[in-house]
């Protein structure tokens, strides 16, 4: 006779997971979720808790019986060992590339038992960039300096400098990377996109334009600051292919003002 698996229950600490799951038909294998999973995904109504850098309490997790807990970069240190601690397992996820990216959809998918639908969901992420970076082949790559956090000031992870190639551009400074305002200013960037972690919209461009060393940048001469919501570019899954179509809405803009 052939046993019956238990079914599934998972803890996402990591929004991109949350993304994955959803976008490949598992949303029903999703018992707990960040309160930053629901920026990404329809998952409104699911316990919301904390992440891998910020977790009040392990027992929140642990009350809704998870078979299985994922997290992804950052991890702060002590609340990973709190997590590995207790007796669900844990997936800790830190993907860099595009190519991480799409292993990490096969890898869930085979989790979820949606194989089939993780082949379809990396096939369809393949042609949305491969779309999208054709019709960028018509206008001049520009020089971008895209910014995930601004205090420190750090770079935009290399999954992003990749979206940021495919939709027309070339990120001038070291993607995911603490970066000093003088080197912003001797890559000389045309366009400045700033997504900060974690605050939606609410960038403020004001504050780049106020940055004494970037006065000559031709960003900033010419007024090429942007704002992208933070989990287009920062979340590592589907929410990608909006990044990577609001940043070419952006280059070939920022292209057509210097044609002028």
């Amino acid at each position: 006779m052939r046993s019956v698996q238990p079914k599934l229950r998972i803890v996402s600490l990591a929004p991109s997971a949350t993304a994955i799951l959803c976008a490949i038909g598992a949303k029903n294998a999703l018992v707990g979720v960040t309160k930053w999973c629901a920026d990404v995904a329809p998952v409104s109504g699911l316990p919301k808790l904390g992440d891998c850098w910020r977790l009040e309490s392990v027992d929140d997790i642990v009350k809704l019986r998870p078979s299985l807990v994922i997290g992804s970069v950052p991890f702060k240190p002590e609340v990973l060992a709190k997590l590995l601690e207790q007796p669900f397992n844990f997936l800790a996820k830190n993907p860099r590339t595009l190519s991480d990216v799409e292993r990490d959809v096969r890898l869930l998918g085979g989790i979820v038992d949606r194989q089939a639908q993780a082949e379809r969901l990396a096939q369809r992420m393949r042609d949305k960039f491969a779309a999208i970076e054709k019709r960028a082949r018509g206008t001049r790559r520009l020089r971008i300096y895209c910014e995930a956090w601004p205090k420190p000031r750090i770079s935009s992870p290399p999954w992003a400098a990749e979206v940021v190639r495919i939709a027309g551009g070339e990120m001038v400074v070291p993607a995911g990377e603490k970066i000093s305002d003088q080197q912003v200013a001797e890559a000389a960037p045309e366009v400045i996109v700033l997504a900060w972690t974690a605050t939606g919209a609410k960038a403020k461009p004001a504050e780049a334009y106020r940055v004494a060393a970037w006065k000559d940048v031709p960003a900033i001469r010419n007024k090429q600051v942007y704002v992208v919501r933070d989990e287009l570019l920062n979340t590592p899954g589907p929410p990608l292919l909006e990044g990577a179509s609001e940043l070419f809405r952006i280059f070939k803009s920022a292209a057509a003002e210097a044609g002028k």
